[in-house]
């Protein structure tokens, strides 16, 4: 068995290289309308600079798996900004693709919490695509649309999750086709247990991306020997290896926080019973010290014997 892992956004190991400047629509608003569009291009031409020095990071230390930072481009989304993100940059975005493509390296995309389509109200289903669509837009930007992710929740309950459920399957038909062909749905930590977002899963044909962390604050019925192979089994059309979020709880008290690091023991459960399936599969870390917690766990792990480290952040179980 195999496991590749890899972090979120930012590898805070670098100096200033967060992806994630941001410029707020209040900042915006206050320059001067001559300056506005000069602030938008300097602001997304460094949070695509720092996309790329991860992409070198990565490569240098092989790390295979990376998920963009969102909010590369600020205001893309903003009601009264939406601009043209891609054009000014587009030798920079065919870059960062043609690196991420030429190192193989597995990327995605994960919208924040708003990007709902459990909402009763039309105008948040409305701003759910729209932020769909600018995530595919930057895949699209860089020419990984074809092999890249895209995962969401399902969203609140609403205080009914039967009638929000077929509400969500109802909104969820509104994304275009060729989005919702990368679309992913992440079982998380409170409302949607695995078992309820893989039935949902199933509904829509797009893969289950599980998190263990989440799982564990929000069980189910269905034991994870039965569950995992029923959701790795939806991974099968795409053509990928199935995707498994990583973190350990920050304290009993803060259990569903993340910690900085990812505790092995919290996780080793898992990892046997992946083994008993014989799956491999690819760990996201989703620890607050991202890329050194990502290393730091490939270095635990491979002290346990029979664990063999053959990549800077690949390990192999015998």
């Amino acid at each position: 068995m195999i496991i590749r892992l890899g972090y979120v956004s930012t590898a805070i190991s670098l100096w200033d290289a967060s992806p994630s400047k941001a410029l707020t629509f209040a900042r915006y608003g206050q320059l001067p309308e001559d300056e506005r569009r000069e602030k938008l291009l300097s602001v997304t031409y460094q949070n695509l600079v720092n996309t790329e020095r991860m992409i070198h990071y990565n490569i240098a230390h092989d790390i295979p798996l990376y998920r963009f930072s969102s909010s590369i481009a600020p205001l893309a989304t903003h009601p009264e900004v939406k601009w043209d993100y891609v054009t000014p940059f587009r030798d920079k975005w065919l870059e960062i693709g043609a690196l991420v493509k030429n190192h193989g390296i597995r990327t995605s995309f994960h919208p924040n919490q708003y990007t709902l389509f459990t909402s009763l109200r039309e105008e948040v289903t409305a701003n759910a695509i729209i932020d769909m669509e600018y995530h595919y837009g930057m895949l699209e930007a860089m020419g990984l649309e074809t092999e890249a992710l895209i995962n969401i929740h399902i969203g609140g309950a609403y205080g009914n999750k039967e009638e929000t459920i077929l509400r969500f399957h109802e909104n969820f038909a509104k994304l275009p086709e060729h989005i919702k062909k990368i679309t992913t749905l992440e079982n998380d930590d409170k409302t949607y247990n695995a078992v309820e977002t893989l039935t949902a899963c199933l509904k829509e044909e797009v893969p289950f991306m599980f998190d263990y962390h989440h799982h564990m604050a929000n069980l189910c019925d269905e034991s994870l020997e039965k569950l995992l192979p029923d959701g790795f089994a939806t991974w099968e059309r795409t053509g990928l290896k199935p995707k498994i979020h990583i973190s350990s709880p920050k304290s009993e008290k803060a259990y569903r926080s993340h910690a900085d690091y990812v505790d092995p023991e919290f996780i080793l459960p898992l990892i046997e019973i992946l083994r008993g399936i014989g799956q491999d599969v690819d760990f996201m870390i989703e620890a607050k010290a991202k890329d050194k917690a990502a290393l730091k766990l490939v270095e635990d792990l491979a002290k346990i014997r029979g664990v063999k480290r053959i990549g800077g952040a690949v390990l192999e179980w015998k």
